[in-house]
């Protein structure tokens, strides 16, 4: 398995990067600031994005795994890098999703912690309605863990 940092096209990847984030134009908003990361176990398996918020916190805005890959943790191994690269570089590794049973129950149990959310964000920010396991995505709701 190897993770590596990924400086230039980044878009060749939007076809995973838009299974976290189902609508380009929100993409655009942090692809170009923020550095991404593609991980390879014989193929391309997953890709995340991390932007830096200042005041020590990290936030991963995209992190997907390619479908025929999913649960066999890979997302988990990314949060892994995550962790240990930023380590003493940042105090806060955060992320923000959909209030989805699945996402949030992953992030968990990956040591995750529910911090707060932001009313309406995806009725607000998207020009259609997002579902995830027959729900719809209203709250952006953020999780944190220290690293």
């Amino acid at each position: 398995m190897n993770i590596f940092e990924l400086t230039t096209d980044k878009k060749r990847y939007i076809d995973l990067l838009l299974l976290a984030d189902e609508q380009e134009s929100m993409i655009d908003k942090y692809l170009d600031k923020g550095i991404m990361y593609v991980l390879e176990d014989n193929s391309v398996k997953a890709v995340c994005v991390v932007t830096d918020e200042k005041d020590g916190i990290l936030e991963i805005k995209n992190i997907a795994v390619e479908p025929a890959s999913q649960r066999k943790g890979y997302g988990k191994q990314l949060i892994r890098f995550l962790k240990s690269k930023y380590s003493g570089y940042f105090k806060i590794l955060q992320v923000g999703t959909g209030d989805s049973p699945l996402t949030v129950s992953f992030y968990e149990n990956c040591g995750f912690k529910k911090t707060h959310y932001i009313k309406n964000f995806f009725v607000d920010n998207y020009d259609h309605p997002i579902y995830e396991c027959g729900k719809q995505l209203i709250d952006m709701i953020y999780l944190q863990m220290e690293i």
